[in-house]
């Protein structure tokens, strides 16, 4: 390969996956992302990249980009929210002309990441633009490969784990909804990473869903990213209606929160991700949990960059 499109490059994935492409030299990235202050982030972290600030939704300039490629990742994602609009334009418009880019230049091969939602019991905004999305790239006629990951967190990350630790260390204590035995099964971006590049090397194609190695209870996950971080907060188990309550208060200030209802009532959603042999699969570690939290928030290189919201 010479040229590699990334769209979403300046997300979490999309910043971990080009610093781990760009040790190439021969490599031609171009990362496409609309977020202003997160886009000028990607070019200043990444100077050796073309980085192009564009709404993938909308036509444009950005097309050209496409030009000679020999490969795309898609990472364009709207996550959280509370208008289905959003989720429509970014997951599902987006994604449609992004696919028409790719056949107009006749970009050969698409490495499509959706998400472990698709095979979740939420119901949800975010749920059912990534299965609209999914169907578009099936219905595409493109040679893809599509990733399916739980719950990611390492460097970057300005929500998830990310967010949450920065929460805990601001705060006199820590919240947690209910019980807080709500098990995740969270993947270490950088894994996730090489995944990526496993699929772009060697071409391949179908479908596979990326979890987390490691099944741990959501508080018990604090309680590590506690220790990773070395915050004095205390745990607080709280009752679930008080934290609904809390956050739907939340919303009425904060047209864009961190944290939602409708994230709440998937986090308690009883899902369980099938989990297979991906280090096999794909020829590449899966990083113990508590190594990985470690490195999230610990090495200088670029734990303390955080994106924004």
């Amino acid at each position: 390969m010479t040229k590699i499109v990334v769209t979403g490059a300046a997300g979490l994935v999309g910043q971990n996956l080009i610093a781990r492409l760009k040790a190439d030299p021969a490599l031609r990235i171009v990362g496409i992302d609309k977020h202003p202050s997160n886009t000028r982030a990607l070019a200043r972290l990444h100077p050796e990249i073309e980085v192009i600030a564009a709404d993938l939704s909308v036509a444009g300039p950005w097309v050209e980009a496409f030009q000679d490629a020999d490969a795309v990742v898609q990472l364009h994602a709207q996550i959280g929210g509370l208008d289905w609009r959003e989720f429509e334009t970014n997951n599902i418009t987006a994604t449609g002309k992004v696919l028409a880019a790719m056949k107009a230049a006749q970009v050969p091969y698409l490495v499509d990441i959706s998400s472990s939602v698709v095979n979740s019991l939420a119901v949800d905004f975010y749920t059912e633009s990534k299965k609209a999305q999914e169907k578009l790239v099936a219905e595409s006629g493109i040679p893809h490969a599509t990733l399916r990951p739980t719950l990611m967190f390492g460097w970057f990350d300005r929500k998830h784990l990310g967010w949450l630790a920065r929460f805990m260390q601001k705060v006199p204590v820590f919240p947690i909804p209910g019980s807080g035995r709500y098990m995740r099964q969270p993947l270490f971006v950088l894994d996730f990473c090489d995944i990526i590049q496993a699929c772009l090397r060697d071409r391949r194609e179908g479908a596979w869903n990326i979890s987390g190695q490691e099944k741990i209870d959501y508080i018990d996950l604090m309680r590590a990213v506690k220790r990773a971080t070395g915050a004095r907060t205390p745990i607080v188990r709280i009752p679930y209606a008080l934290f609904k309550l809390l956050l739907q208060a939340y919303a009425l200030v904060d047209r864009n929160p961190p944290f939602t209802v409708k994230q709440l009532e998937a986090l308690v959603t009883p899902d369980s991700f099938e989990i297979i042999d991906w280090p096999g699969i794909f020829g590449v570690r899966s990083t113990p949990l508590d190594e990985a939290l470690h490195a999230t928030f610990n090495d200088p290189t670029y734990s303390g960059v955080v994106l924004e919201f």
